[in-house]
């Protein structure tokens, strides 16, 4: 789906122009211009896999607006072909540190809307990667028979991770209880909280390309220091200020990582495999 008549049946409005503006994770990226001016972005699949990957993402963007903590672009239209939202204006590259700590406050905010479990009523997607977010009432199990153990499989299972990451990771899995710290309610998070899923304007951060779920607040903490945000101090110190963390939170942030760190594995092969060795070597420390 490229031209202008397809994106109007889908969106209800007349299109101006369509322009292709790149690729990631096998969806093509395009910049639409309505009829009346506004721009909007869009995602494309053409045919194979990811079906459903639209819907959830759809699903994760409106589930995190309810929340009112932290802008997210407006679903315009969505079917099994594409993804169109609105455009986030006016974006700079970086923060500055007030606006960091703002952000760090309102992420808070949004996690304490809370779900009404662990897990959502839709079927996930991590980028082009199936998730399952079948539900779970104890965080620590469901963790790992959902976001640990299924990656593990694949990862393995494509030659990305070797025995020895297959049984360190196992070996997490087995001792979860012991590892996950302090029992939490189920937070309303965005389940892939890097850097680049956070666009910056007008002085706030926005969210986009959720996986969002009821999880572990401590998850998107660990995300956005997995490939180092800006001002990461400045938005811990922000997130403090409104929900103060268990005291050693720090310390499960590689157990917290481990998931993410498998998707990579899934999507980018054996150059993440000494990353999941270290980060599962760190997770079962906390057991010692």
């Amino acid at each position: 789906m490229t031209d202008a008549a397809a994106l109007a049946r889908l969106t209800g409005r007349a299109v101006g122009s369509v322009r292709a503006t790149g690729e990631r994770h096998g969806f093509r990226h395009l910049e639409i211009v309505f009829a009346d001016g506004q721009v909007a972005f869009a995602k494309v699949r053409d045919g194979g896999s990811g079906a459903d990957a639209f819907a959830a993402e759809a699903h994760g963007l409106r589930w995190l607006a309810e929340a009112g903590a932290l802008p997210v672009p407006e679903v315009l239209g969505v079917d099994a072909t594409a993804l169109v939202i609105s455009m986030v204006p006016a974006r700079v590259t970086s923060p500055a540190a007030e606006e960091a700590f703002r952000f760090g406050g309102e992420l808070a905010g949004l996690h304490a809307a809370g779900a009404a479990g662990f897990g959502a009523p839709w079927p996930g997607y991590i980028a082009s990667l199936p998730l399952d977010n079948a539900p779970g009432e104890s965080w620590p199990r469901w963790y790992a028979e959902r976001r640990l153990l299924p990656f593990l499989a694949a990862a393995v299972s494509s030659g990305a991770l070797s025995d020895a990451e297959a049984g360190l990771v196992h070996a997490v899995a087995e001792r979860i209880e012991d590892l996950a710290g302090p029992a939490e309610p189920p937070s309303r998070i965005h389940g892939d909280l890097w850097h680049g899923n956070v666009l910056w304007s007008g002085g706030r951060g926005w969210l986009i390309d959720p996986a969002a779920h009821g999880g572990h607040r401590e998850t998107d903490l660990a995300m956005l220091a997995l490939f180092g945000a800006p001002h990461l101090d400045a938005v811990l110190a922000g997130y403090q200020q409104v929900a103060p963390l268990a005291p050693d939170w720090h310390a499960r942030v590689p157990l917290h990582q481990l998931h993410p760190l498998l998707v990579h594995a899934c999507l980018f092969g054996a150059s993440y495999q000494s990353a999941v060795h270290a980060a599962a070597r760190s997770a079962l420390r906390l057991a010692t």
